[in-house]
């Protein structure tokens, strides 16, 4: 099947949104500070944004908050007029989905379940705060499925009733971008995508410091 160019889809829409001078509402889940950085940089001018961080797929509990930190320091520090709504830790969605794909390789059918349950929570999210947009950072990072996760995203919009906002943000260098950021800002950047099965076989695990209070 030919692959969807859905860059040229954002790049279409942000023209369109700058030549009319609207800056509609967006909810735009956050996987991470790095990932969520140069896409945050690539937004903020055209939309009023609320980061979503809802991710049950992190582990421990300790990553999960030093995650949520550091996407709120970064945000503090670019002085970016975004609010973040997050959700109390709690794996339990998690584990409950992946039962019996514990083995499933990197991309495959428990991943793809996980980025499902976000997008979802995310949809739910938004019209329930009333945003008149959604998407995510995950297609930032070149190790997920940008394809699948906007085809994901354009099916929740018609069941939940608000556009998803098609994106390819690894594009235009978008997570090269996010790498200088990260570098700039001395931002945490995990060296696995989150769950426990994603650190097996990291060579180290993750490094972080003792997070603040969230």
């Amino acid at each position: 099947m030919q692959k969807v160019n859905y860059d040229r889809f954002l790049d279409e829409k942000l023209s369109m949104l700058q030549s009319s001078g609207e800056k509609p509402s967006l909810l735009l889940h956050s996987c991470c500070a790095p990932c969520t950085s140069s896409a945050l940089e690539r937004l903020f001018d055209s939309f009023r944004i609320t980061l979503y961080f809802c991710n049950p797929n992190i582990a421990p509990e300790e990553e999960y908050i030093y995650r949520l930190n550091e996407l709120k320091r970064f945000v503090a520090e670019v002085g970016a007029d975004a609010d973040i709504v997050s959700e109390n830790y709690d794996p339990a969605p998690f584990y409950e989905l992946s039962a019996g794909l514990e083995d499933a390789p990197e991309r495959g059918e428990r991943c793809r379940r996980c980025i499902g349950y976000r997008l979802r929570r995310s949809a739910e999210k938004a019209k329930e705060l009333g945003c008149q947009w959604f998407t995510t950072t995950l297609t930032t990072s070149p190790h997920k499925d940008s394809q699948f996760i906007n085809q994901c995203g354009d099916s929740l919009a018609v069941e939940y009733g608000v556009p998803y906002l098609f994106s390819e943000f690894r594009k235009h260098d978008g997570y090269k971008r996010s790498i200088e950021l990260s570098r700039k800002y001395q931002l945490y950047r995990q060296n696995y995508c989150g769950c426990v099965f994603s650190r097996r076989g990291q060579s180290a695990p993750a490094q972080c410091s003792a997070p603040a209070e969230v």
